[in-house]
């Protein structure tokens, strides 16, 4: 009877306990990441970029909107949020909430596909799936049918009044104690609302330093900017994998990017050129998989430095 039943209730009992750890720690273990980018021009000082992604924020998430909160107590020079704000319709307000004392730093952003639409019930294989097919979103895949529309229209006059920069599908800059910082955005490529013939031209010429910036790490954005000569692009949208194995990694990215760069600080190469690429984990998740595991939630500040 033992050798029966033992394993299949050891392994039940293993699986039981891992779920509850990714459902009930993990998700609402929040962590800041600190990354160091050689990017900058000579001479130049160095600046702190907070970066904030996939907050896909559920009414009554008050750990979350506390430690969101709390990064302003970081002082960044800027602030760039590459979207996914809402899991919830009614959202918007505490969004809001927690992004308001980040909301008083100068800033940038862009939108992500759950920012327009409400996610959906879907079998978490499927993702597997689309890695196997190739297909993402709607890069191959039929359109959505009965999707839900989130009021991302009160996150945009939000952002925008409070002085932070719409990069969808179009150009930027902020100015940081005299300097200016050019930005190049995209809309989501997940949803193919990328248009990167708007923008394209690579950076600003005048401006003392440049970056990209958009939501999902597609490739073909990704070589765009680099052939262009951006030499930092910032991301999110892949959650870091969300559902990782210890000592392995990602097992899927939500997009065509690898897994080896599914998070974190890692380079591109297109056009003979090369950028440095950043993909934040996020902070969040679809509030129908609200589970994380060995990729805990996150935001980002780098500091950018001058190039040796």
């Amino acid at each position: 009877m033992r050798a029966r039943y033992g394993v299949p209730l050891g392994i039940t009992a293993v699986g039981a306990a891992g779920l509850a750890y990714a459902a009930g720690f993990e998700v609402r273990s929040f962590r800041l990441r600190r990354v160091t980018v050689p990017v900058l021009p000579q001479g130049m000082r160095p600046l702190r970029v907070l970066q904030v992604s996939d907050i896909h924020m559920v009414g009554g998430q008050r750990k979350k909107q506390r430690w969101l909160q709390s990064l302003a107590g970081l002082r960044p020079d800027f602030v760039i949020n590459t979207g996914d704000n809402l899991s919830d319709p009614e959202g918007v307000p505490e969004t809001l909430d927690a992004l308001g004392p980040l909301m008083n730093f100068p800033g940038a952003y862009v939108f992500g596909s759950n920012d327009y639409y409400g996610p959906k019930l879907r079998n978490p294989a499927r993702y597997l799936f689309e890695r196997a097919s190739g297909r993402h979103g709607l890069n191959g895949n039929a359109p959505v049918v009965g999707a839900i529309h989130n009021p991302w229209e009160e996150l945009r006059d939000a952002f925008d009044t409070a002085g932070w920069v719409n990069l969808t599908n179009t150009r930027g800059s902020l100015k940081i104690d005299g300097m200016e910082i050019a930005l190049t955005g995209l809309d989501d490529p997940h949803i193919k609302r990328d248009r990167y013939d708007r923008v394209a031209g690579g950076p600003q010429e005048d401006a003392d330093f440049s970056m990209g910036v958009v939501h999902a790490p597609y490739l073909r954005v990704l070589d765009a900017f680099t052939a262009d000569r951006y030499p930092l692009i910032l991301a999110g949208h892949t959650h870091g994998g969300q559902l990782c194995i210890p000592f392995y990694g990602a097992l899927v990215t939500n997009c065509d990017i690898d897994p080896d760069r599914v998070k974190g600080l890692s380079t591109h190469r297109a056009g003979g050129h090369q950028s440095y690429l950043h993909v934040s984990a996020g902070c969040g998740t679809n509030r129908y998989t609200p589970v994380r595991f060995a990729c805990p939630p996150e935001a980002t500040l780098l500091t950018l430095v001058p190039r040796d």
